[in-house]
């Protein structure tokens, strides 16, 4: 039977085995249900077909591939429903038979992360993009808004504009996702490129949602709208399972009714939100914003003059820390870089911050640790909020930048680690230090990435249980017997950052 022989070829010193003989050697190549492994290869390998003639040939290679994996079982299983879903494809048989590289890089993503399998599976012929290097690199912003804009402009339909964007998407995440896996990318052209398709989405859905909103007011809308990005979002630094921080602004025009142009503006903000958000086949795009004046309490949407008037009165410490990271993401571009300009005092401050402004920034960080860790967790292995984890870098960087700004252009931006080497080339920080920031900075983000890409779906904590902690090890390319090494090499890292922290955060200025 061809699902014996399948298993048999595995050994060369086998011709057939019994279904008991296959179960126990699929057990002991790491199959944790070899009856249900039987299941799938039977079939995959049944009939007469020219894809049952392929997959039998192929099959004991894979067997073995999937086997090297931490989740073999997963991987047969999604090389399964891929091959169903193609079903006898002229190119998808043909990748099968003569391209062993894609072949192989198919069954290592299926067999270790089921966030890229759930990606592959909503749109099996992303399969092709395996086939080569090329395909795997992170498409540039302005390629992306180039095709998101174009697909927007073939549909009538809102909905159907807004699938198409979803869908490129989609695309997106998965081209990133297996750049990631296959060891092509490092996590900076990830957060990148994960930036990227976000603002690209947005430029998209917001083009939709104000022709919508335009549609019904039954002529050009009476304001301008911008999307500013805040956060990792506005830093250039999103990781797979980031949402998405953002404010609106929006300015009406001379002579606009300001009730009806609020009306509007807060329409394609919430429109906006609910598209992108929607549960569909493809994944959602969570947006937060939360960080906008008053928080959850303030409106969704505030004119430019209320944004200006706001932070000249009441701006908090705590908000021009927040502002560090602002940068126009979508709509008027005009609009945008006139809120840059009215916030710029505040998040470059003329001659730096005031002593009690810094004892501030430091009673604000140690509340946060005391409060904002969730009850239960060890901040031993907290990469956003634990000690020498995510936050304790930005902290760091973003002092310096409040002090230092005003008179260091360099430090004039929103990027985290570009702050720093900012702040190095201007003796605020040695070297060192740099260089442990940006290595507990990486290494967290590798592993927030690692635990997306293993579970599909996200998580702060770096796991312990030791199963679990060999997919992660793996997709972070450690050997299996060195699987251990993540939570010492994580926490290793992360303590020198730490303390340089607490020495250099609560020792500058």
């Amino acid at each position: 039977r061809p699902l014996l022989l399948a298993v048999a070829r595995l050994d060369a010193g086998s011709a057939r085995l019994t279904p008991q003989a296959a179960e126990e050697r699929l057990r002991v190549l790491g199959y944790q249900d070899p009856a249900g492994a039987l299941r799938h290869i039977e079939a995959l390998t049944v009939g007469v077909s020219r894809r049952a003639s392929i997959q039998r040939t192929l099959l004991p290679v894979l067997l073995g591939w999937f086997a090297n994996a931490p989740e073999p079982d997963g991987g047969l299983l999604g090389f399964r429903r891929v091959s169903e879903a193609l079903g006898s494809t002229h190119w998808y048989l043909g990748l099968l038979r003569d391209e062993s590289a894609a072949a192989e890089r198919m069954a290592q993503l299926l067999a270790s992360s089921r966030y890229a399998t759930d990606l592959l599976l909503r749109a099996p012929d992303s399969v092709a993009m395996l086939v080569d290097d090329h395909e795997l690199t992170p498409r540039s912003r302005e390629n992306l808004i180039s095709e998101v804009q174009s697909a927007v402009g073939r549909y009538d339909d809102p909905d159907s504009a807004v699938a198409a964007i979803r869908a490129l998407r989609r695309r997106e995440l998965f081209r990133i996702s297996a750049g990631q896996l296959l060891h092509l990318n490092d996590v900076d052209a990830v957060e990148r490129a994960l930036t990227d398709v976000s603002a690209a989405t947005l430029v998209g859905a917001l083009d939709v949602s104000l022709s919508v909103a335009a549609t019904e007011f039954q002529a050009p809308l009476p304001f301008a709208f911008a999307v500013i990005a805040m956060g990792r979002f506005g830093g250039h630094e999103l990781g797979l399972g980031s949402d998405v921080d953002v404010m609106f602004v929006y300015d009406p025009h001379e002579g606009a009714d300001p009730e009806t142009a609020g009306r509007l503006a807060f329409q394609v903000a919430n429109d906006l939100r609910k598209r992108l958000m929607a549960q569909s086949n493809d994944p959602q795009l969570l947006i937060d914003a939360d960080l906008r004046p008053e928080g959850r309490q303030g409106p969704l949407v505030r004119t430019l003059d209320s944004y200006a008037a706001y932070y000249a009165r009441w701006s908090a410490g705590w908000e021009s820390q927040a502002l560090l990271r602002a940068e126009f993401v979508a709509g008027d571009a005009q609009l945008g870089a006139r809120f840059e300009e009215i916030i710029a005092p505040l998040r470059f401050p003329e001659g730096g911050l005031e002593p009690d402004q810094v004892r501030e920034i430091r009673r604000l960080k140690a509340r946060m640790e005391a409060e904002r860790l969730p009850r239960g967790a060890d901040p031993n292995l907290h990469t956003k909020l634990g000690r020498g984890g995510l936050s304790d870098v930005e902290w760091v960087a973003q002092l310096l930048q409040l002090q230092h700004a005003h008179s260091v252009p360099g430090l004039r931006t929103t990027r985290t680690l570009e702050a720093l080497e900012a702040a190095c080339k201007a003796d605020l920080i040695a070297r060192e230090d740099v260089d442990a920031l940006r290595t507990a900075w990486q290494f967290a983000a590798r592993i927030r990435d690692a635990v997306m890409l293993v579970r599909a779906h996200a998580s702060d904590l770096v796991p312990t249980d030791m199963r679990e902690l060999r997919g992660i090890a793996y997709v972070l390319g450690y050997t299996p017997e060195d699987s251990g090494r993540v939570l010492e090499d994580y926490q290793r890292i992360t303590r020198r950052a730490r303390n340089v922290m607490e020495r250099v955060f609560y020792d500058a200025g």
